[in-house]
């Protein structure tokens, strides 16, 4: 699997979850060897798509010329898995790395660094990058291939090449294909659990996708691009206690579990993931109106939280307690969402100081505190606490 170089992860004090056992799934997996310009030719027309949200393009020439050379002396790479979202229609969801390097070194050219997260924008809404957009120097520089070091004597034979100077093994590099693994559940009505979890270990080697980024790629929608926009509020990051967005979209996944909980919640049955998943793909029919509404409860709840931090959300490290903050949410933005209304309680330390001390609060958030009695129990003794 493909590693990076990340920031530190937003750590946040959460349940252990069981997911999803895949033997309730039918899964019909398909192998397809696509050669690399069947693979640019089905880049170019979308029916690969690499979803918003996953990882900026990371690697550097060095290791991007490794993959190059690998197709050119015939070693294998790592297969690339798909899934069958519609006709004629796969999102990449592990191989983003390997596909936009063999993309980027056919058309001659190589992001510039500091310009990546600017041409992950142009890709989201094109679907590929325009001939002029590639041919911007600010943006991209020549991929001639660097394959420093001696190779049984000589400089390495493809060090300095580009895709016009391979000659004859311009033709082999053409031809060459990588497996390509087609997953999809054989039942729509298993998707949503199906898809999350075999993409969930499939990608647990190495420095794996993270819950949240499975959901963007896989439930994709108007609500969780809303999810993006919210989470940069400053009173959100102060109460997480990180300015900075986390790489793993852990702080995005906070704020669509406590919608979850407070709008969705006669839904759960035993597992946070699942549940989680379930109202992901519930908010792909979400409309821009609810979208809106959404973001004013949002809002004014973070409001109504103007002088916590932290600190407030803390119960037994010094993490912050997802636990914790999704039982006040609930608390606060509960009857509102109840009358359709954007008027959220108001939240003091001396409230969180009271609810943490609780016994009942406290049998809620220990021990099994994925069942349903746990979560019912822990959100229902906020509310009451709250006077709701």
């Amino acid at each position: 699997m493909e590693q990076e170089n990340i920031e530190e992860e937003l750590k946040i004090e959460k349940e252990e979850d069981d997911g999803y056992p895949l033997n309730e799934y039918q899964l019909t997996t398909t192998p397809n060897d696509f050669n690399i310009l069947t693979i640019i030719s089905f880049i170019e027309s979308k029916v690969f798509k690499i979803p918003s949200f996953q990882r900026h393009y990371v690697w550097d020439l060095k290791r991007a010329s490794k993959l190059i050379e690998s197709l050119l002396i015939g070693l294998p790479i790592p297969q690339i898995f798909l899934y069958e979202s519609d006709r004629n229609e796969f999102l990449v969801i592990d191989g983003q790395q390997r596909l936009m390097t063999i993309y980027y070194f056919v058309k001659g050219r190589f992001p510039r660094k500091e310009k990546r997260a600017e041409l992950r924008e142009i890709f989201d809404q094109c679907g590929y990058i325009p001939d002029e957009v590639m041919a911007d120097d600010e943006l991209f520089q020549k991929f001639n291939l660097r394959l420093d070091g001696i190779v049984e004597g000589s400089v390495n034979r493809f060090h300095g090449k580009n895709y016009q100077t391979l000659d004859d093994y311009k033709t082999s590099l053409d031809l060459s294909t990588i497996r390509n693994m087609v997953v999809k559940p054989v039942s729509s009505d298993e998707e949503s659990g199906a898809m999350f979890e075999i993409f969930n270990r499939l990608n647990s080697g190495g420095i794996n996708l993270g819950a949240q980024e499975i959901r963007m790629s896989l439930y994709h929608s108007d609500f969780l691009r809303a999810l993006l926009e919210m989470n940069k509020d400053e009173r959100w990051r102060r109460i997480l206690g990180k300015a900075n967005q986390d790489i793993r979209l852990n702080d995005v996944e906070a704020i669509l579990r406590v919608f979850a909980m407070v709008t969705y919640a006669e839904n759960y049955k035993a597992t946070i993931n699942g549940f989680i998943n379930k109202f992901a793909n519930h908010a792909k029919s979400f409309n821009d109106e609810k979208i809106n509404y959404y973001k004013s409860v949002w809002s004014n709840f973070l409001d109504s939280c103007s002088e916590l931090d932290i600190s407030n959300f803390r119960i037994s490290s010094n993490r912050f307690s997802i636990m914790l903050f999704e039982s006040v949410f609930y608390a606060s933005c509960k009857d509102a969402i109840d009358q359709n209304i954007d008027t959220t309680l108001l939240i003091t330390s001396e409230f969180l100081e009271l609810l943490k001390a609780d016994e009942d609060f406290k049998k809620f958030t220990y021990g099994k505190t994925t069942l349903l009695a746990s979560v019912k129990g822990r959100l229902a003794k906020a509310k009451e606490l709250l006077g709701g």
